[in-house]
């Protein structure tokens, strides 16, 4: 059976092969160390002269930063450390060289390492990232399907635009001019009123020419969708999906972001209930740090930072001005003018982490809207197929991964959120 570094725990005083990579090497007389990585962790290689066979020890100057090995010890329990295991190298050999690897211990900079970002992934910190983005991902799986949803997966390609074709990759599909999806909600409206409770996630597109520390090309997307639900239940569910995906990520992967040096308090305090502003409050509040703010206007990333900075958790700003929303927004019957919709805004300076809200669900109003926006009626049909035949009211919202992992991790740049980030003006590797 093959072993890896995070099974020593139970493999103390037992002779085993590891393979992996050599992440650090050194020597000093008659004992030499290898930090060897497979993947899972990394641990500590001790070959004394005596305890091994010559030909490792005097074949140890070999080991590059990099290159793969297959090595034989005994798993050993560190003699400071509680917790800490290591090996008594007994042989070692040499699987595939690696001479003059580009990343070494020296700082680089941002451009060196995401021009190498296909090697820069083996790092210490890239992997921690990465095993949190994994947690996160399977955190929102099991809220989800743990609540009778079901994934309904939407198209990449789309005929049409959710919210105009402005920050769109336009595309061919065949004869006919398509689109890169930016949302799958309005598929998920589709399956909603099939299933009742749906969700997709996977890949978005954004053709927005920003290079801020929020923004990537390419990004991933859960989408909620729930037939029935109105602006308050969506708000309270996304509520509680916030809260479980923190407290779960906070409790299982704690040494990955003990190794990022993120402030646990800051994540603790991530429950429920969290702080609703309505868009007018929001506003005035905004408006008293940044004068120039026109009241009525859609919050900018500064805005909202402004907004985030006043609570230690998540904040719900609700009811933005039908003027800024998508066709899509049900307007508020009982406050004209403003939607139905809410955007939640995460602590630290992080910014929008959900939007979403009340669809429309009245086939005339939606009608005009479709107009108002010029979009194309006819790019809407089976669109509004769904108030034709049975409409009912429903609520959604999206999450963005990638900006969820950067606050939990309390990263400074959406970049190290995803293994091969699309950024405006980089597309390699």
């Amino acid at each position: 059976m093959r072993r890896y570094i995070s099974d020593l725990k139970d493999l103390v005083g037992q002779t085993i092969e590891l393979k992996g990579w050599a992440y650090q090497v050194r020597s000093s007389g008659k004992v030499k160390f290898l930090e060897l990585r497979d993947g899972t962790g990394i641990v500590s290689c001790i070959f004394f002269r005596g305890e091994c066979e010559d030909s490792a020890f005097d074949n140890f100057e070999q080991i590059t930063q990099e290159c793969s090995l297959s090595l034989v010890g005994v798993v050993r329990q560190h003699p400071k450390q509680a917790g800490v295991f290591e090996i008594g190298a007994k042989s070692m050999e040499i699987i595939g060289k690696s001479s003059d690897y580009p990343i070494s211990p020296k700082d680089h900079g941002t451009d060196f390492l995401m021009e190498n970002r296909h090697l820069w992934l083996r790092s210490k910190r890239q992997h921690a990232i990465l095993r949190v983005r994994h947690e996160i991902i399977s955190a929102i799986r099991d809220f989800f399907d743990g609540r009778g949803f079901t994934l309904t997966d939407a198209p990449i390609f789309t005929p049409s635009a959710c919210e105009g074709t402005s920050n769109l990759f336009e595309t061919k599909f065949f004869d006919e001019k398509m689109y890169l999806s930016q949302s799958g909600q309005l598929y998920m409206e589709a399956t909603a009123a099939a299933l009742g409770k749906v969700y997709c996630f996977g890949p978005t597109f954004r053709a927005e020419k920003s290079k801020t520390r929020r923004h990537l090309i390419e990004f991933w997307m859960v989408e909620p969708e729930v037939a029935f639900n109105d602006m308050y239940d969506n708000m309270e569910l996304a509520e509680q999906f916030v809260e479980y995906v923190v407290q779960r990520t906070l409790k299982n992967k704690s040494e990955e972001l003990k190794s990022l040096e993120r402030d646990f308090s800051k994540l603790e305090c991530i429950k429920g209930p969290f702080p609703r502003l309505h868009y007018r409050d929001a506003a005035e509040m905004v408006k008293k740090e940044n004068p120039e703010f026109i009241i009525g206007d859609d919050f900018g990333a500064a805005d909202e930072t402004i907004i985030g900075a006043k609570y230690e958790r998540p904040v719900f700003v609700h009811h933005y001005p039908a003027a800024v929303k998508a066709f899509y927004m049900k307007e508020d019957p009982k406050d004209p003018g403003y939607a139905m919709g809410c955007d939640l805004l995460a602590p630290e300076g992080y910014g929008e982490m959900i939007g979403g809200g009340q669809r429309e669900d009245n086939l005339e109003i939606l009608h005009r809207k479709i107009k108002e926006h010029g979009l194309r009626e006819e790019d809407f049909r089976w669109y509004n197929d769904l108030r034709k035949y049975g409409s009912f009211p429903h609520s959604g919202f999206g999450l963005g991964l990638e900006r969820t992992v950067g606050w939990i991790c309390g990263l400074p740049h959406v970049r190290e959120t995803i293994p091969f980030p699309r950024l405006y003006g980089r597309s390699y590797p």
